[in-house]
């Protein structure tokens, strides 16, 4: 039975303990939040009739109720059983427990600790609790071990933060099976030319290739959500071009600000020629600086936070520049835009390889996009410019 009170939560009880029910205990995933309120927080008997779990919708807690998807999810990751699987958000464990049984280890995250106390009682019951090891944690601040695959129904409001601290942190794996909302994975997969083209695919696809796997009704949660999901599988490239990535962010950031735009009328605004310009002569005396002695600490990566102190030094930087100066560096950038055939060109319609090429264009010709260029080196990238994905 299903008894919903007053208040928010959805309220079960009872409705994992009916044997002839359909939706026993053994047909049930969750989406956990990256936020989790812990004044419900108790001791529970997994096979009580009196255990009680409140389900938020606003945090992202549902329930999937479909063994045939849970079966292609594993299916379709190729565990091997010398693997050790990534689970984010395994929830009471009906996933996890088919991850043990293909796998040799499965690291679970999870930050609700109800979850952690029913999971924990859930795998002991069947003896396969020396195969897991459990994170009682937020994802997004976890240290991740070692593992071989990921394979996960990862809480929607922290997807594209996770995929980036995946496919751009330090942890090398094969692939990633994820249950995402359906409308994050069709801008995941798509291409040059499609509306839902963006700073997203375009991020991801430089370091990993993306698979379509299969489409999941909302009706095949509890609680409904709002919208369908689909499975995507996710597998970091072997290969990458070298490419700084604070450069290539802050490059297709300022690209997909406004993605229908031509380059050439994005790159003509004033105000972005004067940020350019500031950040050509900040490089230039900086390595000037290195070549005599001097040694500089690189600030991560920033991706907006410091917006105002940036206009205002933009402010300053402009009043002392001249009109001249600044209608020569102008030129510059728009030489270098139809030098390489780019200046009608449009974001949402070009590859990974041809804004490789553009920001090369740019590099080699003294502009450039961040005011640190770093090696490139995928551990000093930070998670955080993820956030800037979702354009």
């Amino acid at each position: 039975m299903v008894f919903k009170p007053k208040s928010t939560p959805l309220y079960l009880s009872g409705l994992f303990f009916f044997r002839n029910s359909k939706r026993f205990l053994r047909t049930i995933s969750t989406h956990c939040s990256a936020k989790y309120d812990e004044e419900n927080d108790s001791n529970h008997e997994f096979r009580n009739q009196q255990h009680h779990l409140y389900l938020y919708k606003s945090k992202g807690q549902h329930l999937l109720t479909n063994t045939r998807i849970l079966d292609a999810i594993i299916r379709r990751s190729n565990i091997a059983p010398t693997d050790t699987v990534l689970e984010i958000g395994p929830g009471t464990g009906n996933l996890t427990v088919k991850l043990l049984e293909a796998a040799e280890k499965v690291v679970a995250v999870e930050i609700d600790r109800r979850m952690v106390d029913v999971l924990h009682k859930r795998i002991s019951d069947i003896g396969l609790q020396d195969r897991l090891h459990v994170i009682c944690n937020d994802a997004m601040k976890a240290e991740f071990p070692r593992f071989d695959l990921v394979v996960a129904n990862i809480p929607y409001g922290i997807s594209s933060p996770l995929i980036a601290k995946l496919v751009y942190g330090g942890n090398s794996f094969r692939s990633a099976t994820l249950l995402l909302q359906k409308e994050f994975a069709r801008r995941l997969l798509a291409k040059p030319g499609d509306s839902e083209f963006n700073r997203l695919a375009v991020n991801v696809k430089l370091v990993a290739d993306v698979e379509f796997v299969m489409d999941v009704s909302k009706r095949e949660f509890l609680p409904c959500p709002k919208v369908d999901s689909s499975v995507v599988i996710i597998r970091p490239k072997n290969e990458i071009p070298d490419v700084n990535l604070n450069e290539w962010c802050a490059f297709t950031r300022t690209c997909f600000s406004k993605k229908n735009k031509t380059l050439g009328a994005t790159f003509k605004q004033k105000k972005k020629v004067i940020q350019l310009l500031k950040l050509a002569e900040t490089t230039c005396s900086m390595r000037e600086n290195a070549l005599v002695g001097h040694n500089y600490e690189c600030d991560e990566y920033n991706d907006g936070n410091n917006e105002e102190e940036d206009t205002n030094g933009e402010d300053s930087f402009a009043s002392s520049t001249s009109d001249l100066e600044l209608n020569l560096f102008k030129e510059k950038i728009v030489g270098i835009l139809k030098k390489g055939g780019f200046e009608d060109k449009r974001p949402s319609k070009l590859s990974n390889e041809e804004l490789l090429h553009l920001l090369s264009l740019f590099n080699q010709a003294g502009i450039y996009f961040h005011d640190h260029v770093k090696p490139n080196d995928s551990n000093n990238a930070n998670v955080d410019f993820a956030a800037a994905y979702v354009s």
